[in-house]
């Protein structure tokens, strides 16, 4: 089984950035992506950005710009940058992961708010 344990949400006011992490572990049997997806209240889930552990990776229109992922293989951690943060981006974030046997794998999620 695989637990994804994230970290970094909270509340913060419009232009202020915020870092999410999320680390995996237990028996991955190898990760082919990481990502995000997020969901905003009253709205469906939508993904947020997702690498691979090459280092390629892929942003949401929405977000591009504004936000940043990036993966550490050795610790089997997810990093998301977001900046200049704005209402709209008020949502639970989700941690994502999908191993090598092509099973995918959810956080709990964290909330993050923009509000001032």
């Amino acid at each position: 089984q695989v637990q994804l344990q994230e970290s970094g949400g909270g509340l913060v006011q419009p232009g202020e950035s915020l870092r999410l992490s999320c680390a995996a572990s237990g028996t991955i049997f190898g990760i082919a992506t990481m990502g995000w997806h997020r969901q905003a209240p009253g709205k469906q889930r939508e993904l947020v950005a997702e690498i691979v552990p090459t280092g390629s990776f892929t942003i949401a229109d929405s977000v591009k710009g504004r936000v940043t992922i990036s993966m550490d293989n050795a610790k089997n951690t997810v990093y998301l940058q977001m900046n200049s943060l704005k209402g709209e981006d008020t949502a639970v974030y989700y941690c994502t992961l999908k191993n090598d046997l092509r099973r995918s794998f959810w956080g709990r999620g964290t909330q993050v708010t923009v509000s001032s």
